[in-house]
């Protein structure tokens, strides 16, 4: 089992991605970096003013010690969502980028019909695409095609922390996909990124369950582990379901009423 996480040409040893956004202060957000032991992470461009001191020099900070991923957060439509990420790529010098359109303000869910526009645009116009989507199969499936270089496919809304409610469906596009899957959006807890590398993710992308937790830093210690403990799992590989008890320890010789 391959232990570095491939996205284009890109190569990274750590499955963690984690965001910027919600944390309490810069310092407690640096630490929870560090503490994550993530290298890739995201930032969205829509929300940070690229000239204003302050944004500029936390870009600054983040960038001096990871690879910085831009996403399209906040935007609605391909047309937007295009524009961003060619804003990001001047500004910042990378072509990578994680795309997201969402359909609403009331379930922040991709549109997938605009998703899929942009993805094949930004692929036509020489981006690495990771792209956001629905649990959806079939959308997965054809975000491969047009070619995305990753598929992130939502385990529940954005910022819910309800975890992966149709682990079915991660099977299934797990089956369907050839390019990296990373789980993306409505992670809670450490034990929803185990299920999600054991369920065959190659990685985990996630902002609110760090920096809304008691204690950011420890919870992103926590999920650090929690990849790496899914990873080893799924690779260990889990025993059958059974609907009895099956005895663990052999029953010959075992001392009965009566025995000599």
């Amino acid at each position: 089992m391959d232990e570095s996480l491939k996205i284009g040409p890109y190569e990274f040893s750590s499955r963690l991605l984690v965001g910027t956004a919600q944390y309490p202060n810069y310092q407690v957000m640096m630490e929870a970096l560090e503490a994550s032991g993530a290298e890739l992470v995201t930032v969205a461009l829509r929300r940070v003013d690229i000239e204003a001191s302050v944004d500029s020099g936390v870009l600054e900070l983040v960038m001096e010690n990871f690879t910085l991923l831009p996403n399209t957060a906040g935007c609605y439509t391909a047309k937007d969502a295009v524009l961003t990420a060619h804003l990001a790529r001047e500004a910042l010098e990378t072509d990578l980028i994680k795309l997201e359109v969402i359909a609403d303000d009331e379930t922040l869910l991709p549109d997938g019909e605009e998703l899929l526009e942009a993805a094949r645009t930004l692929v036509d116009d020489g981006f690495v695409v990771m792209a956001y989507t629905n649990d959806d199969p079939v959308l997965c499936r054809k975000l491969q095609e047009v070619g995305c270089a990753a598929v992130m496919p939502l385990g529940s809304p954005i910022g819910s922390g309800m975890g992966i409610r149709n682990p079915y469906n991660f099977r299934i596009i797990r089956d369907e996909l050839e390019v990296p899957m990373l789980l993306d959006a409505g992670v809670g807890t450490a034990s929803d990124a185990t299920l999600a590398m054991e369920l065959g993710c190659d990685g985990v992308l996630l902002n609110s369950a760090i920096a809304g937790a008691r204690d950011p830093v420890a919870m992103a210690g926590a999920f650090r582990r929690a990849v790496e403990a899914g990873r080893m799992a799924r690779k260990g590989g889990r025993i059958p379901k059974r609907l009895y008890a099956r005895h663990s320890s052999p029953l010959q010789g075992v001392v009965t009423h009566g025995s000599e």
